[in-house]
């Protein structure tokens, strides 16, 4: 099992390409991730450690989607607002303790608001505190795998006990875009929520929303700590890229990067699935086992984000033999996707069958069988 999980881990960390430099001048670190594949094409200082502000505000908002999602909140259910909205600080929808507002509500409040506020009732009703909130971010974030990120507060505090990294926001906005809950909420660039009571007018400031073509929202964060900061997504032509952009000293600086690294993915990158036929893969060779040989198999061949003209050729890797016994779905070996001489990715080749260890009893029957035959 330990072999599984390593692969498992070796597969997903191995479709993230050998990137190439992106011209981010102006920003501290740049990441440009393809979000289906999880394939990043470019990145600057990807695994600086930065303070991402209110880009935190998207771990709050995954985990009110994975809310959404088990059936625990509905996008009407409403929640009240506690005695910790009194002490919260920066934009706020303006709930006073006692006040209620549906989980849709505090959802724009946070996505396009950036309303701290909103991010306090989320945090308190999904997890009963904001401590044990950020106990859970935390939590999601090292299941992401984003090594190098840690929270503080649901709404993104500055504090220098918070921080992340290009590469880690890269893949949070991956999880984001993949939670179906929250798609509606992303890409809004203008509402009112909260007309019956103390209506709330929120205007997104990621202004690609409405200035870009194909945009599918995300965040834009702002602080003393962080610069400005952006991530933005945007799909065309079968993909959906994400440009992740931290520290940058003015805002049109930072949107104008975002840009350029989405046009540069849309203009020079295409999905491709690399062909490799099963057919062609000879048993491979067991020695102590009860059959001197078993088939392989792959998992499927993973989509790929690669340069517009690439042909990825298939390398097979196994060694010359494995010993008995063996499960069937353990890795014997791998198949290596390469474009000319960078590795795209990998992705294990199976055995298709058990092959138990031979042991003397069974020696002996056989033996006993082979004579008499």
């Amino acid at each position: 099992m330990k072999t599984i999980r390593f692969f498992a881990v070796f597969l997903f960390m191995s479709l993230l390409l050998p990137a190439l430099p992106v011209q981010a001048e102006g920003a501290q670190a740049a990441v440009l991730i393809e979000a289906s594949t999880g394939c990043i094409l470019s990145e600057t200082n990807a695994d600086t450690v930065l303070p991402v502000g209110s880009l935190a505000k998207l771990m709050t908002a995954l985990l009110a989607g994975r809310a959404l999602e088990s059936g625990a909140l509905k996008p009407e259910t409403r929640l009240t607002a506690g005695e910790s909205v009194r002490t919260v600080q920066g934009a706020v929808i303006w709930l006073e303790p006692g006040d209620t507002a549906t989980a849709e509500e505090l959802l724009l409040g946070l996505l396009v608001g950036n309303a701290n506020d909103a991010a306090a009732v989320l945090a308190e009703r999904i997890s009963g505190s904001s401590e044990h909130f950020v106990m859970d971010m935390n939590a999601a974030a090292f299941d992401l795998g984003m090594r190098d990120t840690h929270f503080t507060s649901p709404q993104g505090y500055d504090d220098p006990a918070a921080f992340s990294t290009a590469r880690d926001m890269g893949k949070l906005a991956c999880a984001v875009l993949h939670c179906k809950p929250l798609r509606p909420y992303l890409s809004v660039w203008r509402t009112v929520i909260r007309e019956a009571q103390t209506p709330a007018e929120l205007v997104n400031e990621n202004t690609l929303t409405r200035t870009y073509e194909g945009c599918c929202g995300l965040k834009a964060a702002h602080s003393p700590d962080a610069g400005y900061c952006v991530i933005a997504a945007a799909g065309r032509s079968g993909m959906v890229c994400a440009a992740v952009v931290l520290g940058c000293g003015e805002k049109d600086e930072c949107f104008s990067l975002c840009k350029k690294m989405l046009g540069s993915a849309f203009s020079g990158y295409q999905l491709i699935m690399p062909g490799f036929a099963e057919e062609f893969l000879m048993p491979m060779r067991i020695e102590g086992g009860t059959e001197n040989a078993v088939l392989l198999e792959t998992r499927q061949v993973p989509l790929l984000a690669v340069p517009k003209g690439a042909q990825p050729e298939a390398v097979i890797v196994l060694p010359s033999f494995c010993t008995a016994p063996i499960r069937k779905g353990t890795p014997l070996g791998r198949v290596c996707f390469y474009d000319g001489s960078t590795l795209l990715c990998e992705t294990p080749l199976l055995a298709a069958d058990d092959v138990p260890e031979m042991s003397w009893d069974y020696a002996l029957r056989t033996a006993w069988r082979a004579f008499f035959a």
